[in-house]
């Protein structure tokens, strides 16, 4: 299996996400995924940025895929999207089916958001010409071998491994609506938020984490446990979400777990101090999300 290194789905500042990204030339994952898919208006980073280190990536040895965003709002998200999509040079992740329609048969990813839950739709995304799909973050294993058991030809299967799950898109900046302030003028503060905004409940549990129009879940899915499990499947691509703190750790300790040379267990046991919240894996097992089950 190889590992992917999702994109990054906070705002950081320009500083912060090229010195990220240049630390990260010499970590062993294979896969990088590129580009702003939450909210347009952070705008750190152009496209033209994005293309300097997909470029720096890609002399690293990385295969470098250029993300779409996920909810388009604007002509110029369209447009902002049609440039991805005609880059001309990196492989796109398509996150909507706007994406999907501009690759024109060009080869593409299928990104978790396309909502790829039965045989059917995975045949249709890949006579567009998708080469690589992801499995959408509530589906379960038993719903994975479904889908592989019939799984087009040549179609490769990614799976969300590690990273807070985004759950939800809104035209709601919900950080700006904490702060009291409109949308519109929303002072860019989820750059204050690193790792996002925890929401708790009223008997002060974590539940959710705000990040922009994003809502994820509070706790962080880890299925370094079920490595086992997903090589069984055939899943030929392990997917890790960037933290704003010890993405690189993160990334060393499942590599030495899928090469064998680190027990799953001993794995989990060290990556626990490096995450920002405690562990999830309920979908997976087809439970509540924010359940924590040993296989």
């Amino acid at each position: 299996m190889k590992i992917a290194l999702g994109p990054v789905q906070y705002y950081w500042s320009r500083v912060t996400m090229l010195q990220f990204y240049e630390s990260m030339c010499e970590s062993p994952f294979d896969i990088v995924y590129l580009g702003e898919t939450v909210c347009s208006r952070r705008h750190e980073l152009r496209l033209s940025d994005w293309l300097e280190i997909a470029q720096m990536m890609a002399d690293a040895g990385k295969e470098v895929v250029l993300s779409t965003q996920v909810l388009l709002e604007s002509g110029k998200d369209l447009k902002d999207m049609r440039k991805i999509a005609e880059n001309g040079q990196f492989l796109v992740e398509a996150n909507d089916m706007g994406a999907v329609n501009r690759m024109e048969g060009l080869p593409f990813v299928a990104g978790p958001f396309l909502n790829i839950y039965n045989s059917p739709v995975l045949r249709i995304v890949s006579d567009l010409g998708a080469r690589r799909w992801v499995m959408p973050l509530e589906m379960g294993a038993a719903g994975l071998a479904e889908l592989q058991q019939d799984r087009p030809e040549g179609m490769q299967t990614e799976v969300f491994a590690y990273g807070r799950m985004p759950l939800a898109f809104s035209a709601r900046c919900f950080t700006a609506r904490h702060r009291n302030i409109p949308k519109d003028d929303c002072q860019y503060v989820c750059m204050d938020h690193p790792d996002g905004l925890m929401l708790h409940t009223r008997e002060g549990q974590p539940f959710l984490v705000l990040n922009g129009i994003q809502t994820q879940s509070a706790l962080v899915y880890n299925l370094i446990r079920e490595l086992d499990a997903l090589r069984a499947q055939g899943v030929d691509v392990l997917r890790i979400s960037p933290q704003s703190e010890h993405t690189a750790e993160v990334v060393s300790l499942f590599h030495q777990a899928i090469q064998g040379n680190l027990a799953t267990s001993s794995a989990f046991d060290q990556i626990m101090p490096l995450m920002p919240a405690g562990p999830c894996n309920g979908y997976w097992h087809g439970k509540p999300g924010l359940e924590y089950r040993v296989a």
